[in-house]
């Protein structure tokens, strides 16, 4: 596993657990709000050894409840599953933060049982996507992967990061609709020196506010992470 980021606690990312965050190497797409764009080529040479995960892990057992496993993009990994294996073994529960772009391996991870909670960006409706991803994907991938997470057994969220230059509220409540009655969190983009898109915007709290009430209306799962 090529491992780039370790946040040692969290108490936000794994809902109602204490975890451990990995950020893996390398992404598929290019999304220009992306708060780890360091990420995403394969160019970082100061990766952390599996050896110092699991010897932190192992020190750590009665006091974590979970590892949040994200990126990047972990399902470009060619050894995710027998990683996330290990740490289940171990006694850990285990989260994936995917974009979805993987179907086949998602499915294959629930099914072998090696995950506990799936996270997944939907990034835009899918007709524009590429105006988010800036690479062409799949459209059927992401709605196959769509419809395997909701229908799985474990616990997941959907979650689109919102941004006034690319959303607007017939946007949001079409990508809604993909998710139907589903747990879906709108996140506000926050602008940092990290992301690609430097003329990004975003919603203000009052704006945010007014389009959850409307999106609620037909969708009342949906929550606005933040407010």
């Amino acid at each position: 596993m090529k491992i780039a980021g370790f946040q040692k606690l969290t108490l936000l990312d794994f809902p109602g657990k204490v975890a451990c965050i990995l950020f893996t190497q390398g992404c598929n797409f290019r999304c220009p709000y992306c708060q780890n764009s360091g990420l995403i080529g394969h160019e970082n040479e100061e990766l952390i050894s599996e050896e110092e995960i699991f010897s932190y892990l192992n020190k750590r057992k009665g006091v974590l409840d979970g590892v949040v496993v994200s990126g990047g993009e972990p399902t470009v990994q060619p050894d995710l599953e027998s990683f996330m294996k290990k740490i289940k073994d171990m006694g850990f529960l285990v989260k994936l933060d995917t974009n979805g772009s993987n179907p086949d391996l998602i499915e294959k991870l629930i099914k072998d049982g090696v995950v506990d909670y799936i996270a997944m960006d939907i990034k835009n409706v899918l007709p524009l996507y590429m105006n988010v991803a800036s690479v062409k994907a799949s459209v059927d991938k992401l709605k196959r992967s769509i419809e395997i997470i909701k229908s799985s057994s474990i616990d997941h969220e959907f979650r689109t990061t919102i941004i006034k230059n690319i959303h607007d509220i017939d946007k949001m409540k079409e990508i809604c609709s993909y998710v139907g009655g589903d747990k879906m969190y709108l996140q506000n983009f926050e602008q940092s020196e990290n992301v690609l898109g430097k003329n990004l915007e975003s919603f203000s709290k009052e704006e945010l506010i007014e389009i959850s009430k409307i999106i609620k209306g037909n969708y009342p799962n949906v929550k606005v992470r933040g407010i």
